[in-house]
């Protein structure tokens, strides 16, 4: 499998587990602080199985927590991977890879720290394959 950032600058490669990738969804302050987003998605896999193909030199790390490295594209932001150093694996932010991994998330960790305002069985969610009706983006701000 292989992932990449948003502007391509930076990409990697996966190769294949036995077991599949474990995806889990994360919910704590830090994720979601980083990534922008209610939760960030994640898979750990061995550092023998991950390689760069291009772009590790336009990656930078930042220290997010003692201990826990979260690299990222300098050029467009991406959140690539995080890792503990020393530990034998790394993490992979999920929605980067360029294809289907073949998996779905199987656990949601730091629900305690979930926002409150991201209810996605909501029925008062409008639901759209592409752009709303208006052909972009229909919330508002009404201020």
């Amino acid at each position: 499998m292989k992932g990449s950032c948003l502007c391509g600058a930076v990409a990697y490669e996966v190769s294949p587990l036995a077991s599949g990738l474990h995806i889990g969804l994360c919910s704590c302050r830090s994720c979601r602080k980083a990534h922008a987003a209610p939760f960030n998605v994640y898979a750990s896999v061995p550092r023998e199985n991950f390689r760069w193909l291009r772009g590790e030199d336009k990656t930078r790390i930042y220290e997010s927590s003692p201990g826990k490295n979260r690299h990222f594209c300098s050029v467009c932001g991406s959140q690539l991977v995080a890792e503990h150093p020393g530990e034998s694996n790394v993490l992979l932010r999920v929605a980067l890879l360029d294809e289907d991994p073949g998996a779905r998330p199987v656990e949601h960790i730091f629900r305690s720290q979930q926002v409150p305002w991201c209810d996605w069985e909501s029925d008062a969610i409008a639901r759209y394959e592409e752009w709303g009706p208006s052909g972009e983006p229909t919330a508002r701000n009404t201020q």
